[in-house]
C-alpha cells in the first residue's frame, strides 16, 4: 500500500484547509486509516480514525473542530476548521494494515497571521 497525503499549506487563523490522503496499491489489505499530526519539537499524537465501514473515532486532540470522513480503502479527507498557531504541524496520514501499517509522507499545515 502507498499513501499520498497532500492539501497542506498555510492559513492564517480561523481558516480551513482540507488535507487528502489517497490510497494505492493493494487497498484491500487496508483495516482503517488515521490521521497524526506532529508538531515541532513534539510527538506524533493521534487525531482521527476512519473505519473500512465508515465509522470515526476522534481524539482529544480533534477539538471538535476537525473531520475525518472519506473511504478507507481509497482517499481519506481531513477537514480543519477554525484554525490555531497551535495547530501548526505535519499531518500525516497513516493505515492500519491486515498485516503490518503504513506511513503517508506528510503534509505541512502552517497556521500564521
Amino acid at each position: 500500500v502507498q499513501l499520498q497525503a497532500s492539501g497542506g499549506g498555510l492559513v492564517k487563523p480561523g481558516g480551513s484547509l482540507r488535507l487528502s490522503c489517497a490510497a494505492s496499491g493493494n487497498v484491500f489489505s487496508i483495516r482503517n486509516m488515521n490521521w497524526y499530526r506532529q508538531a515541532p519539537g513534539n510527538g506524533r499524537e493521534l487525531i482521527a480514525t476512519i473505519s473500512r465501514g465508515g465509522n470515526t473515532k476522534y481524539t482529544t486532540s480533534a477539538n471538535g473542530r476537525f473531520t475525518i470522513s472519506g473511504d478507507a480503502l481509497n482517499t481519506v479527507y481531513l477537514q480543519l476548521d477554525s484554525l490555531k498557531p497551535e495547530d501548526t504541524a505535519v499531518y500525516y496520514c497513516y493505515a492500519a494494515l491486515v498485516l503490518g501499517e503504513q506511513w503517508g509522507q506528510g503534509t505541512l499545515v502552517t497556521v500564521s497571521s
